[in-house]
């Protein structure tokens, strides 16, 4: 309670009488020591005041600001102190104002410091000196992002950003010509680099900051700054991943709620006089930066748990924002190169990229049939695999002999599949007959292989077309037929009759579990089977037993 009354005490006295400015140095010197964080927060919400304050009274230097460019030696002389902030190389150089020098009706002649030359008139003088206070807080509340209470990180954040809105309404920067941006774009990318620390995770402070993300205008200059952090960031690792900067950047973008409409963007924090002319307010502007902004992120390696966030999302909340699309390929072929699920979800963003872009990709169903192993049946993306397949599967225009390659090579496969997994393939297998009748030769060839090694089918060629599964037939659902569960034998046998015209829909058995599996039967109830036996007669059971002929059981 003490500090913050004597923090109290010198808000008023700086914002009462600029002959007690020096006082400032007492929330500052606070500001950016390591006290207890409750002293921090005070400092921090006093300074919010204080220049909050001192943006809207005007009484900030606009324009260029003169570098403060004394010596140490003549700051001394001159009252100046040395003021290190936390975790800086360099030392804040704050000159002092002497309180003697400062008559009671404000006059700045004296100021001791470099810039303090015949220049500028008192006001500016003044001006100057608090607005390089004004800078040295801001860079503090920068370092503050990075402390170890939480609490300290969020009223940094939320500090820094009132300055963005408050500097956006009364700018610092000089209109030079009419329709100039005054936008306060470094002081957002000083928030935004504080969002993105290379060495630990902020996702926590990054979702406290999703709420500016709503404005429009936030959103775009984030957006350019975070394509400016990359660069500079990225390019200094020669393409060796940074796991935690690469996690933070994909925090803060993923989210990103991109307009659909140039009318749905009516949210702006400040809109100047000119807005319509800006950039800001356009929505071709917002999707090339948008758009550049990706390609720059997924230009660099990645970790590889970062590719599946990505290639998650890709579909909903990346293509549909970029003017060119099908730029995403090369990523998408890196992607693919990794191999398991991560290659599936590239084959989705290029499935995508054929359909609605109409980019023109040859191998693609050669990549997804070379996915096809046996571990398919068996990992935990199972149930994504065989619904991506099915879309990619569901045109009626396939060539027979490539849709027959895979029905042949996904029987081969279930031979060594587990039940839950065959109840899923099985129906699977039979919708894809119903699209393509001209594969039903498969079932029913009359003259199909006596000994199994005879299969013209070539398992191991990666080229569909040269498998050779057209002549070839389904003795593998056959031998299923004969399987000890009795659901799957069921479910195999299905392809001895005609099949309806109408689709099997496999969506409720893609998560279909061994547990549920096992569950479902232990639920079974027991009916009563009929049997044909002979009453046991004698001891033995026998129907000639001589014990019979003695003896009774009762």
């Amino acid at each position: 309670m003490a500090r913050a009354a004597a923090l109290a005490s010198c808000l008023e006295a700086v914002l009462g009488s600029r002959s007690n400015a020096n006082r400032v140095f007492e929330i500052l010197e606070l500001l950016a020591g390591r006290e207890e964080a409750e002293d921090v927060l005070c400092a921090a919400r006093t300074c919010s005041r204080l220049f909050g304050a001192l943006l809207e009274r005007r009484e900030l230097f606009v324009g260029q600001l003169p570098a403060e460019e004394a010596s140490l030696a003549g700051e001394s002389r001159a009252g100046g102190v040395l003021w290190r902030c936390p975790g800086r190389g360099r030392a804040l150089r704050l000159g002092r104002v002497s309180p003697g020098l400062v008559p009671a009706g404000l006059s700045f002649q004296d100021l001791p410091v470099s810039h303090a030359s015949d220049n500028y008139s008192a006001e500016d003088k003044y001006k100057i000196w608090m607005r390089h206070r004004y800078n040295d807080c801001v860079d503090c509340l920068a370092e503050l992002m990075g402390h170890d209470a939480f609490q300290v990180k969020e009223l940094s954040l939320c500090t820094l950003m009132k300055f963005v809105e408050l500097e956006a309404q009364y700018p610092l920067i000089k209109v030079e010509w009419k329709g100039s941006l005054t936008f306060p774009q470094k002081l957002l990318k000083v928030v935004v680099d504080g969002l993105l620390p290379l060495n630990e995770d902020a996702s926590l402070l990054i979702s406290r900051f999703q709420e500016y993300m709503e404005y429009d205008d936030i959103r775009y200059f984030v957006i350019k700054a975070v394509t400016e952090s990359i660069g500079q960031v990225m390019q200094k690792t020669k393409e060796r991943p940074l796991p935690f900067y690469q996690q933070n950047v994909f925090s803060l973008i993923s989210p990103i709620n991109m307009p659909s409409k140039e009318c749905d963007m009516v949210k702006f924090m400040v809109k100047q006089d000119n807005w319509e002319e800006l950039k800001v307010s356009k929505l071709q502007a917002h999707k090339q930066a948008f758009e550049k902004m990706w390609l720059v992120f997924l230009k660099h390696k990645l970790p590889t748990g970062l590719y599946k966030k990505v290639l998650v999302i890709l579909h909903d909340s990346i293509l549909p924002y970029m003017n060119e699309p099908t730029l995403m390929i090369d990523f998408l072929t890196v992607a693919y190169g990794i191999g398991g699920a991560i290659s599936l979800l590239a084959l989705n963003g290029l499935f995508i990229l054929i359909h609605q872009h109409n980019l023109e990709y040859p191998d693609f169903y050669k990549k997804l049939y070379s996915l096809l192993d046996p571990s398919i049946y068996h990992v935990k993306y199972r149930a994504r695999f065989f619904h991506l397949a099915d879309l990619f599967l569901s045109s009626s225009h396939l060539p027979a002999y490539l849709v027959a390659a895979f029905i042949k090579r996904l029987s081969r496969l279930a031979l060594t599949a587990p039940p839950e997994a065959l109840l899923m393939v099985l129906p699977f297998i039979c919708n894809l007959f119903r699209r393509h009748p001209a594969c039903k030769v498969l079932v029913h060839r009359p003259n199909g292989p006596d000994d199994m090694s005879e299969d013209p089918y070539i398992m191991e060629e990666e080229e569909p077309s040269e498998s050779r599964a057209l002549e070839s037939s389904l003795w593998e659902i056959q031998s299923l037929q004969n399987h000890y569960h009795p659901d799957v034998a069921k479910a195999a046998a299905v392809l001895n009759q005609s099949l309806s015209e109408i689709e099997d829909d496999i969506s409720g058995l893609l998560e279909l579990s061994a547990y549920e599996l096992f569950d479902k039967e232990v639920k079974k109830k027991a009916v009563d089977v009929p049997l044909e036996f002979e009453p046991v007669r004698g001891l033995f059971g026998k129907k000639n037993d001589i014990f019979a002929e003695h003896f009774t059981l009762d």
